[in-house]
């Protein structure tokens, strides 16, 4: 049995919570516990999980939350959506990483299509890093389009119109201080 967020928070948890809530807007899960973790992505249902690590890195996290976005607009789109943000959802994080990324370098933000315990697709940092929301949402999609999925877009085009993306340089993101 996991104990439940061990780790503290790095960030404060108001001010990251614009970063989280562009992802859920468009459909994301967060998995805030291991177990949940655990629950959502261990299945051998032939289900597509796309898991999103999230950042406040301003470079990367500000393109990769659009990119990832805009390519949930795509026809065909994973069968889940799974999100947890790196700094504050530490012991989910940690459990991805290690059962699940373990052969990439750690990074975040992060990007990776589970399928039946395995992975399938990753995109770390290094990939992410100096490319546009466009190029990152290409990429996603020529993937989407590759695998087993679900009809899309994750929701409905007037709804994706009123997203407001959060970007900001993460050194101006507070630390959290309990």
């Amino acid at each position: 049995m996991y104990q439940i967020n061990t780790k503290p928070p790095v960030y404060d948890p108001v001010a990251i919570q614009p970063m989280r809530d562009e992802l859920t807007f468009v459909g994301f899960k967060e998995m805030l516990t291991p177990e949940v973790v655990e629950s959502n992505l261990s299945q051998m249902d032939d289900e597509t999980k796309l898991v999103f690590i999230n950042s406040v890195c301003g470079c990367s996290a500000g393109s990769a939350r659009p990119g990832v976005t805009l390519a949930l607009q795509n026809n065909k789109i994973p069968h889940k959506l799974y999100t947890s943000f790196a700094g504050n959802d530490r012991d989910s994080v940690d459990l991805i990483r290690e059962k699940y990324l373990s052969q990439y370098a750690s990074s975040s933000p992060a990007i990776a299509i589970v399928k039946n315990n395995q992975t399938i697709f990753h995109m770390g940092r290094h990939e992410i890093v100096g490319k546009s929301p466009e190029e990152i949402s290409k990429i996603l999609t020529d993937v989407f389009n590759s695998i087993d999925g679900k009809e899309g877009p994750s929701i409905n085009s007037e709804n994706y119109n009123q997203l407001v993306h959060a970007i900001s340089c993460g050194s101006k993101i507070p630390r959290y201080n309990n």
